[in-house]
């Protein structure tokens, strides 16, 4: 596939449609760590996802971002 992020995306915007967390389990609560961002796909049928890095153990959460992170 030669399209980049910027031509896949489909909403429209460079804003992240979605925040990628690693998540994992603690004693008490999990661990959740940044680590990239994903957009609606053009086709809006899946989502094009940026990793920053990719995690060992644990599971990727996708999230919407929180309106505070916008600010």
């Amino acid at each position: 596939m030669s399209d980049n992020v910027s031509t896949l995306a489909g909403n429209g915007t460079n804003k992240p449609s979605h925040i990628a967390y690693q998540v994992r389990d603690g004693k008490d609560k999990g661990f959740w760590t940044r680590i990239g961002v994903a957009w609606t796909s053009r086709d809006e049928k899946g989502l094009v996802i940026q990793l920053n890095a990719i995690p060992l153990d644990g599971k990727i959460v996708l999230r919407l971002p929180d309106p505070k992170d916008n600010a």
